[in-house]
Formats: C-alpha cells, sequence, structure tokens
C-alpha cells in the first residue's frame, strides 16, 4: 500500500441502486476505494425533498457528518437538526439518526471509525419507527 490514495468520490459506485433506493439517494462508501485501514468515510446525496427511508446506529462507532451543499435535516433519536452547508455534526455511537433533504437536496460527507470495531461494520439498521430491521 503506498502512504496516499487519492480518489473523487463522485467516481465511486453509487450503492443506492442496488438497494431499490434510486429515488431516494445517492450512496458512495470511499474506505475500501482509498484503501483506509482505521477510518470509514461516505458522501450520501439525499434528493430534494426526500428523506431516507430507514435509520442506523451503531455500537461501537462515533460518527462525523459534514454538510457540503445544500439544506436539510438530521432526525438524531426524537430531535429535528437542521442542517445547512459546512454544518459538522459529531454522533455518538447510540443515537439513531437518518437524514432529509430540503428543497435544494443534502449533500453530506460521513466519517466512521471501523477500526473502533474490529473493521467491521458495526451498523444496526432500523425502520424510521426505532425497530430493528432484518438483513436481506
Amino acid at each position: 500500500m503506498t502512504d496516499f490514495t487519492k480518489q473523487n468520490l463522485a467516481e465511486i459506485q453509487d450503492m443506492a441502486p442496488g438497494f431499490g433506493m434510486e429515488d431516494t439517494q445517492e450512496a458512495r462508501f470511499a474506505g475500501k476505494a482509498l484503501d483506509a485501514e482505521q477510518l470509514g468515510l461516505a458522501y450520501l446525496r439525499v434528493k430534494p425533498g426526500k428523506t431516507i427511508p430507514f435509520a442506523h446506529r451503531h455500537e461501537h462507532q462515533e460518527e462525523l457528518y459534514v454538510v457540503v451543499a445544500g439544506s436539510g435535516s438530521i432526525k438524531l433519536d426524537d430531535e429535528d437538526v437542521p442542517l445547512s452547508i459546512l454544518d459538522a455534526v459529531r454522533i455518538a455511537p447510540h443515537v439513531t439518526r437518518t437524514l432529509s433533504a430540503g428543497d435544494d437536496g443534502l449533500d453530506v460527507v460521513c466519517f466512521g471509525a471501523p477500526a473502533l470495531s474490529e473493521g467491521k461494520n458495526d451498523g444496526i439498521m432500523l425502520d424510521l419507527d426505532g425497530n430493528p430491521m432484518n438483513p436481506s
């Protein structure tokens, strides 16, 4: 492995269509493309007026979300927090989270630390009522 890796986030495969979510969002996960060993990176683009149709929380990973374009809100447990460009939100592992876009859409870069979970995804997927979803 080299000492650095460069990757344009827009060139990473959008995973949303594989889960039938192309009408709601784009989801590009960059950790592997960047050869990251101790951190995770995702670029999420929520389409105008849409809400990601699920929520999640983590067992060990703290996350940091940075708004790079648009506006909207993030639901953190039961609190809706408004978001605008360059807002940064640190989220404790146990907090349930999901994103909603305003009329101009919402682009967020998300940073995590999968090394805290021995490199495994410790995310717990939840429906929007907070009930665990069965992985398919």
